[in-house]
């Protein structure tokens, strides 16, 4: 370990302090953070109890893990609060290389670059199978960018999912303890990031690293000088300067987006106005930071400055209006979007190379890159055939095996893949099928033989079809549920819109159809009629259905937060060139060896129980909660719930259709299920729901406000437009809002066009 000394940094007046990086420490992954001290760096990495954990973590008690304290080298937080919202960059970037046998060995490999390159500390993990390195943040770069410069430099397969602020490195005891540059505790000024940084990555020439010097006092002083933009005054234009780990640049461009875009001549001066005002909010009122990274858009550079200078001296509101707040969001979702390729999990976890029989039967004849989708795809086929049965689950509550699969992928990708062997899995269900579907023909014809003054035959009670055409009216779908009783209907989509053909009560709400399947709620319809279905059942329905990407990401908009899709099956193509696409032969003898299982399905009833399971299901549900804590990622937690039962039932009937019989295959499938699961719903919707809470946040504040104390000052009717429609109230009475607030005096307007200012009297009163 180094034993680099420490040199304090002198003040203008001689006298001796100490400035170092904001970073933070916490006693358990929920805990609150507080900020590293020098003292309580070292009082921490000496604990007895650290080390004794971490002994047993060793020995493979894993679980440990996460009941050790931990650092979060990325930020320092308001209030302790650890959410990436309440965050403030440290300065710092962590880098974790996984699955290292000899992590020791490893670094001494790269001990004299990355010392060059300024490494701060390098530690083994509690595995004894890791390394993980802190860096000082090279100046201009965010955290995946900063990552992949010192990954790239030293040559390094990293874990690509430390990019959060919040983002938790979990303590181990001194001895496991490389390297600790005392610089750590002094700060230093972000390393540079020049237009020639590729070259010298490539070139592997190290940044210098610049002397210790201060940086001025006040808490929050240090991070905000750590990441503020070296720049020539007004050349900030498009630099990747980061707030709260997003760069300016993104920001800018997605704040000249909800502006209308870059403005056209003649109209350049009042939209650098608005600019300015609005980025005051992210800039610390400081008109030489704003003027760093605001665009001259063609307007002559001492107007443009004359602008900004003139926008920061008017009167600013406290609260962050919206539209900096909506263009933070998606300079946010944008950044997650453009990471995404330099993420190694853009590619879906991969399948296990050894499966439960029949999966491995049902995927062997579809191509190689189809099979994932397929194997996730039976699901709702085979438990069709239960009947009556229910299990218990983790939260002591029981549940039958429902499942709706819906495989998002691009055109001819093989989205089809999945027919056949649904084809043979249902064909016993088909063949009976079909007899009640000749004997429903029979009393149909035979009712319509009869005068209007006979007597009607009376409709079977036992006409059960279960697997149902795609293109069916409601009162068909209710008919053949009544009529099913406790078996499940089964249909094979072929596009997700069919789906909205079907309503409850007259209402086509998708949505409360899916929240009906999944927890076998009550759905029908009233009717008068005496010929009329008029039937309210337990919805008991499977289904299969295909979408191409962007369709189905717009056929779930609107519907992304309450609850629905958290209970469907995601699953998708990932299209691979270099493997062929060929189909194997369906036959007999692939009919043949499907059969005991079926038939096992078919035989099941009642509770049915499996201890491997339900230990199973806990275990899942407590990985998935520990990487939420860890990532800090309240979606990915919310939509895990379901996803562990969906996954839990799989493993049942895989445990059923196995004779009753567990194996370790169906214990390794169904963990990958869940995650490919998550996998996907995390990348088509993630994003997307982030954007409608935040939304849900704003729209769910309640009472009667005050509009104009909600406006920035000053503020254009475009601002005042967005903030009606944020708050619901009708289009079209901006303008006369306007005006009353002229009349009485509560605003002026403005020398520049279309912009509004509060009057003092009116500041003054509030």
């Amino acid at each position: 370990m180094s034993e680099a000394r420490h040199s304090p940094c002198r003040g203008e007046r001689g006298e001796r302090y100490e400035i170092m990086y904001q970073f933070s420490f916490t006693e358990s992954v929920a805990g609150k953070a507080q900020e590293v001290s020098r003292q309580l760096f070292y009082e921490i990495i000496s604990r007895k109890d650290i080390k004794e954990k971490c002994k047993l973590i060793a020995e493979g008690k894993i679980e440990l893990k996460r009941k050790l304290p931990a650092f979060c080298w990325h930020a320092w937080f308001d209030e302790g609060k650890r959410k990436n919202y309440c965050a403030h960059p440290s300065g710092l970037i962590m880098i974790d290389v996984d699955h290292v046998e000899e992590p020791r060995q490893l670094y001494a490999s790269i001990e004299k670059k990355a010392k060059e390159m300024g490494l701060l500390v390098a530690h083994v993990t509690p595995s004894t199978k890791g390394l993980r390195l802190v860096f000082p943040v090279p100046q201009g770069m965010d955290i995946v960018k900063a990552q992949s410069y010192y990954a790239h430099a030293l040559n390094l397969q990293v874990d690509a999912c430390t990019k959060d602020l919040a983002r938790l490195s979990f303590a181990v005891p001194e001895d496991y303890w490389l390297f600790i540059n005392e610089d750590l505790f002094t700060s230093l000024p972000a390393l540079p990031c020049r237009e020639s940084a590729a070259s010298e990555i490539e070139s592997k020439q190290a940044p210098a690293v610049n002397s210790p010097s201060p940086l001025g006092e006040g808490r929050g002083e240090v991070a905000s000088k750590l990441v503020s933009p070296l720049l020539p005054e007004g050349d900030g234009g498009g630099r990747d300067v980061s707030f709260n780990g997003i760069p300016y640049s993104t920001i800018v461009s997605c704040l000249e987006e909800r502006l209308g875009g870059k403005p056209a001549h003649g109209s350049r001066n009042n939209f650098i106005f608005s600019m300015a005002a609005y980025l005051r909010y992210i800039c610390d009122d400081d008109p030489n930071w704003i003027a760093q990274i605001l665009p001259t858009y063609g307007e002559a550079h001492d107007k443009w400055r004359r602008t900004i200078d003139s926008a920061c001296q008017r009167a600013q509101y406290k609260v962050m209006p919206n539209v900096v707040k909506d263009a933070i969001a998606m300079a946010r979702h944008k950044q997650e979007n453009e990471n995404e390729d330099e993420n190694q999990n853009t590619l879906p976890p991969e399948m296990p190379k050894k499966l439960p029989f029949l999966i491995q039967h049902l995927t062997k004849n579809v191509p190689e890159v189809c099979r994932p989708a397929v194997a996730n795809g039976v699901f709702p086929a085979l438990a069709a055939h239960l009947h009556g049965v229910k299990f218990w689950l983790i939260d002591g509550t029981e549940k039958e095996a429902t499942f709706m699969c819906v495989n998002m992928a691009a055109q001819s990708s093989g989205k089809s893949a999945v027919n056949k062997p649904i084809e043979y899995i249902l064909a016993d269900i088909v063949e009976r099928d079909e007899i009640n579907r000749k004997r429903e023909q029979e009393w149909k014809d035979s009712t319509q033989t009869k005068g209007a003054n006979k007597e009607k035959p009376k409709r079977p009670d036992d006409l059960c079809v279960q697997v149902l055409v795609s293109d069916m009216t409601n009162a068909a779908f209710v008919q053949r549920m009544k009529d099913a009783g406790e078996h499940y209907l089964y249909t094979n989509l072929e596009e997700l819109d069919l789906l909205k053909q079907l309503q409850t009560n007259g209402t086509k709400d998708v949505g409360k159809i899916i929240c009906l399947c999944f927890d076998n709620g009550k759905y029908g319809q009233e009717r008068v009629g005496t010929q009329s279905v008029t039937a309210r059942v337990n919805l008991r329905w499977n289904w299969n259905a295909s979408s191409t990407i962007q369709k189905g990401i717009n056929f779930f908009k609107g519907r992304l937060v309450d609850g629905t899709l958290s209970r469907i099956n995601f699953c998708t193509i990932i299209k691979d060139k270099s493997k062929p696409f060929v189909y194997g032969k369906y036959d007999e003898k692939y009919a043949e060896k499907l059969k005991p299982y079926i038939a096992n399905l078919n035989l099941a009833t009642g509770h049915i129980e499996c201890k491997q399971a339900l230990e199973l299901a806990q275990r899942l549900s407590n990985q998935c909660a520990e990487e939420a804590a860890l990532s800090d990622d309240e979606i990915y937690q919310e939509l895990s719930y379901r996803a562990v039962t969906i996954a839990y039932l799989k493993a049942m009937v895989l445990y059923i259709a196995n004779d009753m019989t567990w194996s370790k295959e169906i214990e390794e499938f169904t963990e990958w299920s869940l995650k490919y699961d998550l996998w996907c719903k995390m990348h088509f919707f993630g994003s997307k729901i982030a954007e409608d809470k935040e939304k849900e946040n704003v729209k769910g504040l309640r009472g009667r406000k005050n509009l104009l104390d909600l406006l920035p000052n000053p503020f254009t009717t475009k601002d005042a437009n967005e903030l009606r429609q944020t708050e619901g109230l009708p289009e079209g009475g901006c303008g006369q809002m306007i005006r009353q607030w002229i009349y009485r005096g509560y605003i002026e307007r403005d020398c520049v066009p279309d912009v509004y200012l509060k009057t003092q009297e009116y500041i003054n009163r509030a």
